[in-house]
């Protein structure tokens, strides 16, 4: 009788708990690498419709419309399929279907993922390997990494998984809110199409514009959501909260993305680092804007308290999520 009830409160109330079993999905499984993985086949449909309209030859006025009709068919596909998938499971029966929504929400989440490659790093650094960690934080950043010393590797991974919070767990959570399980797969598919074709290159200036100023509209609310979530964080965890929120509201503005400062310097305040710098990309230096103060030299150490608030920004998501369904549902 008692196995009945729990039962039918879960049937009643199973939609509320689809953040909480995705991310334990997460910590279970981690970001499995297969060409079967969701993400992995969005890549292949953006290389697919890349491929049939993208030309060489095109002005950048063709190349700017044509990105954008790209970008329209990629999500109207994904949008397609997603729906047929779930309309398929319903077919089977609800709990079938169920289960395929918790595994949309978990694809597209990536807490364990980011987690595991700071820890990794910190590792390879607490050993003394220091080209076994500059080989492992160039898989997770653009930049040249062959000559960062502990510092610089620091600071990259910690940009990293600062701004990763953003596009890897807040905003997939937001968008699930939204528009359900295909809400978070489409976002993630105009995430995807960024990080594949948003490059300021001769290829992707204009081609890539479109898909590159769609990321940027949908990370706006979420990114500064992280940044409340940080702070809150912050003050949980002991670190310096006050300063997170100073920092944040001093400095976000100026990265160069409009969404990655909400995200990188409130972590910058909470932790007394420096963020920003001198990068290079391709033999090219660069100079971008310091968020933070150097209060303290970075270290290892910086990379575990950062992963520390990642971890807290995923569970206040998970929690908030949580708790919007809950409210709408009651």
């Amino acid at each position: 009788m008692e196995l009945q009830v729990v039962l039918d409160w879960f049937t009643k109330h199973s939609y509320v708990c689809i953040p909480i079993l995705a991310f334990i999905l997460d910590m279970i499984l981690g970001d499995p690498r297969s060409n079967l993985h969701p993400v992995v086949l969005i890549g292949r449909v953006i290389s697919f419709f890349e491929a049939v309209f993208y030309k060489d030859t095109d002005n950048d006025t063709k190349k700017l419309w044509y990105g954008g009709i790209t970008v329209g068919f990629i999500l109207l596909t994904i949008y397609i399929i997603t729906s047929l998938i779930l309309w398929l499971a319903g077919l089977i029966n609800e709990w079938v279907y169920y289960l395929v929504e918790v595994v949309l929400v978990y694809v597209t989440i990536s807490p364990r993922s980011l987690g595991g490659a700071g820890f990794e790093i910190t590792r390879l650094l607490k050993q003394g390997f220091i080209d076994d960690a500059r080989k492992r934080v160039s898989w997770i950043v653009g930049r040249d990494t062959e000559h960062l010393d502990e510092s610089e590797i620091t600071r990259a991974t910690v940009e990293t998984i600062a701004e990763n919070t953003v596009d890897g767990i807040v905003a997939p959570l937001f968008f699930f809110l939204i528009a359900g399980p295909i809400g978070s797969i489409l976002y993630r598919t105009a995430n995807t199409m960024d990080s594949m074709m948003g490059y300021k290159n001769d290829k992707y200036m204009y081609f890539g514009r479109v898909a590159a100023r769609l990321d940027d509209i949908l990370n706006w609310i979420p990114a500064r959501i992280t940044f409340l979530l940080f702070v809150i964080t912050a003050f949980i965890m002991r670190f310096d909260a006050p300063e997170a929120l100073r920092i944040g509201l001093r400095d976000a503005w100026k990265h160069p993305s409009p969404n990655g400062g909400y995200a990188e310097a409130p972590v910058a305040g909470a932790l007394h680092i420096r963020l920003g710098g001198f990068n290079q990309y391709f033999n090219k230096r660069t100079f971008r804007e310091y968020m933070g103060d150097p209060k303290e030299t970075m270290n290892r150490l910086h990379i575990t308290r950062t992963i520390y608030m990642m971890y807290g920004a995923t569970f206040l998501a998970i929690l908030i999520s949580t708790a919007v369904i809950w409210g709408t549902m009651n």
